[in-house]
């Protein structure tokens, strides 16, 4: 009897996330559908008008006073998101979804460079938000809508519904997953994904990996290597984000100022370089890395220019830059290592994500997603190396440090990235 009360009891349960996971994955699937298109849209115009970037100052002031008039606790992004999974008692605001959108989209149609990621599980996480307010779910099943709505994000915006899964589990606490969000989160991931590709028809970019080599003992060793340094290169992409977002802020407290004068800083780096290489995403870096090659030091440039432009304030993510700057590295590397570079640069571009963001599965299911699983055993083992080397270290400070990467590093309990350093046992 007390079997099928429980059976009774899964079964409702599994229809339910169904249910609400599927509605999250409808809004966040059209949000990225939209955004998406939008974005292309943005960018070819700015690629067909250079004068635009000239404007880059004006449209960061903008986009800053529209934060801090109307945008409230909104300002804190991806991060307020996880602190409200994590036990918070603020409101993630509807309005956060336009003002990520149009935030972003104007950091990109003048010429920062930025990602998608913040945006779309902003979007996702406000638009999950708004449907548990409609719906009144219980403080339990609005953190696990919030999670479903960073997996719709995730995994609807780069076309890898697996790793969005993971992703919104993963990120929450560093060493810990939240398997009672593990099927709403897939159903999220899952329909979102479907949303935007079947039903908006929005496609995704594929990458080729023709060649991977087979294991030896000298290859394992050149992949430790390459993953090494992906690992410490998340390190410096974080931190040097970090502290330009302090140096920043320290020198002009008004917003409006402060990303104007971002918006100068990066117009005189373009014409300091006489290239507009590394603006906007940094898709044209990727495909380069898996095709034709590209500067012994695209990938540094990628990163000063990425975190200038997010630590004065522009609205975007991180994620698909630190992909350019993980494959033009890899791509770097493979004539030092005489590794085929399209495979190098495969691995770079999941390991430096990976360093970044603390999530490891995610990362590893993304490759395989992305590049499929003939190099699974190298993907696994660059996405495992670059997270131990990244230490705590990422770029979301609200990221839980749930348990210690070592136990040599004392950390205490409910700390975050931002909150503390850890230190070593004695």
């Amino acid at each position: 009897m007390q079997n099928i009360k429980w059976s009774r009891a899964l079964v409702k349960t599994f229809l339910k996330w169904i249910l609400l996971g599927s509605g999250v994955g409808v809004l966040s699937g059209t949000a990225s559908a939209f955004f998406l298109i939008s974005l292309e849209h943005v960018t070819d115009v700015r690629i067909e008008h250079p004068w635009l970037l000239y404007l880059l100052p004006a449209g960061g002031a903008l986009v800053s006073y529209l934060y801090l008039k109307f945008g409230k606790n909104s300002a804190k992004g991806n991060n307020l998101i996880l602190e409200q999974i994590n036990n918070g008692n603020e409101t993630i605001p509807l309005r956060m979804a336009p003002l990520v959108l149009f935030g972003t989209l104007i950091t990109h149609l003048f010429g920062g460079s930025a990602g998608r990621e913040g945006t779309a599980v902003q979007m996702g996480g406000s638009l999950a938000e708004a449907f548990g307010k409609l719906l009144r779910v219980s403080p339990m099943d609005r953190r696990i809508l919030l999670i479903c709505g960073i997996s719709g994000g995730f995994g609807s915006i780069f076309g890898t519904p697996l790793a969005g899964t993971v992703f919104g589990l993963e990120v929450l606490a560093i060493g810990l997953i939240s398997h009672e969000a593990l099927l709403p989160a897939f159903v999220a991931s899952f329909v979102g994904h479907l949303v935007t590709t079947s039903f908006w028809g929005v496609s995704h970019i594929q990458y080729q990996v023709d060649w991977v080599p087979d294991i030896s003992g000298l290859v394992l060793l050149k992949v430790i290597f390459a993953s090494v340094l992906f690992g410490l290169t998340s390190i410096l992409f974080s931190e040097l984000t970090h502290a330009l977002k302090k140096g920043y802020t320290y020198l002009f407290h008004n917003p409006m100022i402060k990303s104007a004068v971002g918006g100068f800083v990066i117009i005189g780096l373009v014409y300091l370089m006489g290239t507009r290489d590394y603006l906007g995403l940094g898709i044209p870096l990727i495909q380069n890395s898996f095709e034709e090659g590209v500067s012994p030091f695209a990938f540094l440039w990628k990163l000063i220019y990425t975190s200038l432009t997010l630590g004065a304030g522009f609205q975007g993510g991180e994620v698909t830059p630190l992909f350019a700057i993980g494959a033009t590295l890899g791509n770097s590397l493979s004539g030092f290592l005489h590794l085929y570079a399209p495979f190098l640069a495969s691995l770079g571009f999941i390991a430096v994500f990976c360093g970044a963001t603390n999530t490891p599965i995610a990362c590893f299911l993304m490759g395989i997603e992305l590049f499929g699983s003939s190099g699974a055993i190298y993907m696994f083992i660059a996405c495992l190396i670059s997270y131990l080397v990244s230490g705590h270290t990422g770029i979301y400070t609200s990221q839980k440090i749930g348990i210690s990467k070592s136990h040599w590093i004392q950390v205490p309990e409910g700390a975050t990235l931002g909150s503390i350093k850890p230190v070593k046992k004695k």
